[in-house]
């Protein structure tokens, strides 16, 4: 289905929304455009002002109008000379007016959200191919890029606001598509960006202890995940929603009980489980398993390494199932993908050891890398790792004893440091590993610290270099550097063996 985005009237434009004030009459006011941000407002377009945690949109009317606001939405009154329609929360309507301003087209899409603290990605990039597989035309929304089809767009956020959302939510039926997937952040879901958002299948990864530096507690945290199922909504109707859960996590309890539509569990060890995976073999080549479904029973060989890449697969393949893909389309994408960018890749530049770049950023997820790491390593394995600024800091004494504890060298370095101190970060991060000095080092310069850790390698051991994965960039203060693992590692090695010539 092909839409254009339509010129509606103001009124017509606010149908949707109950209660509202106006300063002039809006019968008249034709709207080509919404926008949030004053720099891209364009003649003809409302411009609605947020208040953010930094910026308020609210400081920003007069640019607006210069620009050609023709209407302003706004939370208070405005003294400027057009019309302004004021609400109590300009968020919420905002999400509103999008949806009605592009034809609520998540109507017509098949929209898959995943949530959890780790596995996101890799779950909506397995889903792709498993769809595209099926001959499916798909989008995709998440912390790398949003996707539609093959062609990439930038994102700012894992789950970026109603707005573009949205917007490109619409220019997915532009282009035909028939299944979308989007990564859900707790964040998102605490400040209502996907509100509007029509999902047909919400699915839960795993909770392990991230953001506490905006949750405050698990408890919000668990929280936040659990309103994407209770906003599944309590219909019953001819478009059957499914909730898919890892029955594994200690959480899921929780999160099944949040929702009204149907369950589907998956995981390996519990009991009564819908998609299970039996007969588990991990190796340095890969994974294999058996999957029970309740359509049949499958049994895959995969490129994807380590335990928590099973769980993905079950994840990925309980949604398929959900939405009446094949188990042969399932097994052959599965058996064909050879991962993520950024997610434990692996770096080949004619060294005789092996370099993995992961995106682990959080305890659980650096242990499970490290484990996987363990399992097939054939000499020592050195990480680098470090922890981000701004966030939450309860976690990096965690994350320093997790890899002093599975690796056998660990070098303690910055990751985004953004405005805090590196040297305090690395405090923070030393104090989990008091009387271990032997385990680790701590070298501040990233670069530096992929150096020494590549440098050390010998034949036969593996370094890990986690926290940023696909990022190409390292935020220090307010400057952002250009920094790519990947490329830095690469360069290194190259170095190495031109002066073994």
């Amino acid at each position: 289905m092909v839409r254009k985005c339509p010129i509606l009237i103001l009124k017509e434009l606010l149908s949707d929304i109950s209660f509202y004030s106006t300063t002039t009459p809006i019968e008249n006011v034709m709207i080509k455009g919404i926008e949030m941000d004053s720099r891209q407002i364009k003649p003809g377009y409302l411009f609605v002002c947020i208040s953010g945690h930094t910026v308020d949109g609210h400081d920003y009317v007069k640019q607006a109008i210069q620009n050609g606001a023709i209407a302003i939405l706004a939370e208070k009154p405005l003294d400027v000379d057009v019309p302004v329609i004021t609400v109590s929360d300009t968020s919420r309507a905002l999400a509103i007016l999008a949806n009605r301003y592009f034809e609520r087209p998540t109507q017509d899409l098949h929209l898959i959200g995943v949530t959890g603290t780790n596995g996101k990605t890799s779950v909506t990039y397995l889903l792709e191919a498993i769809f595209q597989k099926a001959k499916k035309h798909t989008g995709l929304i998440g912390t790398i890029q949003m996707k539609i089809g093959e062609e990439s767009f930038e994102v700012k956020n894992t789950t970026p606001d109603s707005l573009f959302l949205q917007k490109s939510f619409a220019k997915m039926l532009e282009k035909e598509v028939d299944a979308a997937f989007m990564e859900v952040s707790s964040h998102a879901l605490v400040m209502g960006r996907t509100f509007g958002c029509d999902f047909d299948i919400a699915i839960f990864t795993n909770l392990t202890q991230d953001h506490l530096d905006y949750h405050s507690t698990m408890e919000e945290y668990l929280h936040a995940k659990s309103l994407l199922f209770s906003q599944l909504g309590n219909r019953y109707d001819g478009n059957p929603k499914y909730a898919i859960i890892n029955k594994d996590d200690s959480h899921s309890l929780t999160l099944i009980k949040s929702t009204a539509q149907q369950v589907l569990t998956y995981g390996i060890h519990s009991d009564k489980l819908d998609v299970q995976a039996t007969n588990v073999m991990l190796d340095a080549n890969g994974s294999s398993f058996d999957m029970r479904t309740p359509v049949g029973t499958i049994s895959i060989k995969s490129k994807l390494m380590g335990m928590f890449s099973v769980y993905n697969m079950l994840a990925a393949a309980s949604a398929a199932i959900c939405s009446g893909i094949s188990l042969k389309a399932i097994q052959t994408a599965l058996e064909s993908t050879t991962g993520v960018r950024g997610r434990f890749e692996p770096v080949v530049a004619g060294q005789s050891f092996g370099v993995i770049v992961d995106y682990a950023h959080t305890p659980d997820s650096l242990e499970n890398v490290l484990k996987t790491v363990k399992s097939f390593a054939k000499g020592n394995v050195y990480v680098v790792v470090g922890c981000g600024g701004d966030r939450d800091r309860t976690k990096r004494p965690i994350m320093a004893k997790t890899a002093v504890t599975y690796a056998d060298l660990a070098l303690f370095t910055s990751d985004n440091p953004r405005s805090e101190d590196p040297k305090q970060i690395l405090k923070d991060m030393v104090e989990g590993v008091d009387g271990q000095t032997q385990a680790y080092r701590v070298i501040e310069n990233r670069k530096e610290a992929i150096q020494y850790a590549v440098e050390h390698a010998k034949e036969d051991d593996i370094v890990v270099i986690a926290g940023k994965g696909h990022e190409t960039y390292q935020i220090i203060g307010d400057t952002t550097y250009d920094f790519d693992d990947r490329q830095v590692a690469t360069e290194i090695i190259h170095q190495i063996l031109q002066k073994e010539l």
